[in-house]
This record gives C-alpha cells, structure tokens and sequence, in this order.
C-alpha cells in the first residue's frame, strides 16, 4: 500500500510541475506575441523542447502504472525449434538484456540455464532487479527473429531463428497468490553447467511442478536446496499470477465489441544482419539500422514506442525476408 501510495504521489507532483511549466511558456509566447525578443524567443524554443521531453516522460509514468510496473521482473529465453543455430540466438537475446540492465543500472540474478550442446543456451531464467523493471520489460513478451548468415553452416547460407521471451513480475511475500503443499511435485538433482560446478555433487538443484496447472520452474544457480527452492517457488508464483492476468484479459474481451488476442507468443520483432541490417518492432513499426547497438543493449526506442503506443497494439505483418 505504501509503496502504491509513493508511485502515485510521485505521478501527481510530476504533472503539477509540468502543468506549471507549461503556464509559464504560454505567458512566455503571449509576451513575445505582444513585442519581439530574439533572446526570450530562443529560450521559449528551447523550453518548448524540454517540455515535449518531458512530456512524454509523464506519459510514459502513466503507462507504467499498473499494480506490479514497478516490481522487479523475471525473465525467461527459450530457443526455438533449429539447435545450435536457435540457441546461439537464445544466448544472444539473454546478453542483450543483461546489457540493457547495466545501462539502466539494474542487477541481474541468474535462476537456471540449460546450455546448449554446442553453443548457446536452450533456456534461461533470471530476475533483474529495479524500479520499473517490469513495467519496462512487459513489452518483450513473444517471439523474437533473427536473419544471418550462420556462422555455424559451412556453407554460409542465410538462416531463420527463433527464440521466445516471457517476463514475469517478482510478486513479494505480502500478495496471497494461493498454492498449496499438495499440488506441488518437488525433484532435486546435480546442478551443472554454469554457476553449478561448485554444488554439483549434492542433489542441490530444485525443479518444481505445479500439478493443476502442470507449470514447471527450477532454479539451480544458488549453493543451497532451501535458496534454490525460495527462488523457484518465486518463479512459480509470478507465473501464475501472469495465468490469472490473462485470464481476466480474456474474460474482459469477451464482452462484445472488437476482440483483439492477447499475443503472449506471437512474434514481435525481427532482426536481421543479412542480406541488410535492420531491427524492425512488428507492432509498432519502430525501425533501427544499427543492430549491433541494439544488441549490445539499446532497447529502449523499441520499449517506450510499445509503452507509449498502447500495450493492446498487435503484431502486424512481417515484411521482412
């Protein structure tokens, strides 16, 4: 409650302040109607820019006001179908959302890899901690493309890959989210891979079934069964709140009118390095010729226009081959 309380404190002082900077620059434009000034028009334009600024950064807040926006996310990769190729990818996708996080000076908790048999990842969970963090990567749920030359076909024809991307909020102890004993099937097993060599010869990594809903999470990366258990019951819980959410969504968009699907795994954006280079949202139709920049980091023109756009905006066609 309290921290509800601090987010829309913070939403009502923002507007005041914008409110009043805007009755200054209309007083400001009725005195340079009445007599010129190059000098109080230069500063009138230059007022003028940093109010577009940030008004957008004030829309944006209101955005981002959903009941869990400012809680921390959990983040999960999954390759698509083509082995190492999709994999390479996965691994991709999971080092461009690390980058992202340093850039905004988030932290990062690795939950559980399966790496591939080659290269790359199969899958990834981990939690990025910091205000917003949800509320921001909310807008990279789906299926995400990739078009290269692949450095592993000896031949060096193009290739297509997929990866999918679900986020979650970290829902805190204090929200009943209803799981009982009994509706948990419980397996431990030897942590491997990376973070696991040190843990690996006790049965320390947790893999949790959720049998009603036969949801599946694990966490392997702590040293401890009882830490490894904690983070995968925290997996387990924003994953089914995320259920619930969707089916009051669905439920919502019963109700006559237009039905738009809710497309938690549609294709949302691609990315191609061949035969040009360009990162194209399919929802918005935000486009960046630099994806090496996007790669390494460089989200947020993709995250605010989803944000900013409306989140209901669905995938269009993709027209790039």
């Amino acid at each position: 409650m309290l921290k509800r309380r601090a987010q829309l404190t913070r939403a009502v002082d923002a507007y005041r302040r914008l409110e009043k900077r805007l009755g200054d620059a209309r007083d400001m434009a009725e005195l340079l109607e009445a007599e010129s000034d190059p000098a109080m028009e230069a500063e009138a334009l230059a007022e003028m820019r940093a109010l577009a600024g940030e008004t957008e950064q004030v829309e944006l807040a209101a955005m981002l006001s959903g009941e869990h926006d400012t809680d921390n996310a959990i983040v999960e990769i999954h390759s698509g179908a083509g082995g190492t190729e999709s994999q390479d990818w996965a691994s991709m996708l999971q080092r461009m959302y690390y980058r992202w996080a340093e850039r905004r000076g988030f932290k990062i908790e690795l939950l559980d890899q399966l790496d591939g048999e080659e290269a790359g990842i199969k899958s990834a969970t981990f939690i990025v901690s910091g205000e917003y963090a949800y509320g921001y990567l909310k807008a990279e749920v789906g299926v995400h493309r990739l078009v290269r030359i692949s450095p592993y076909d000896a031949n060096k024809r193009r290739h297509t890959s997929f990866s999918s991307v679900a986020v979650m909020p970290e829902i805190s102890d204090d929200i009943d989210i209803d799981i009982r004993e009994e509706d948990l099937k419980i397996d431990t097993y030897r942590s491997s891979g990376a973070g696991g060599q040190h843990v690996n010869t006790t049965d320390s990594a947790v893999r949790i079934t959720h049998l009603p809903t036969g949801v599946v999470v694990g966490c392997q990366n702590e040293r401890s069964q009882h830490k490894n258990k904690a983070a995968a019951m925290k997996v387990l819980k924003g994953k089914l709140f995320q259920l619930e959410e969707q089916k009051r969504l669905e439920k919502l968009q019963s109700f006559g009118g237009e039905k738009k699907g809710i497309q938690w795994g549609s294709q949302i954006r691609s990315y191609v390095m061949q035969p040009y280079q360009m990162v194209k949202d399919l929802r918005t139709r935000i486009e960046a010729g630099d994806i090496n920049r996007v790669l390494d980091g460089d989200l947020d023109q993709f995250i605010v226009g989803y944000l900013l756009r409306g989140e209901s905006t669905e995938p269009m066609a993709d027209d790039l081959d």
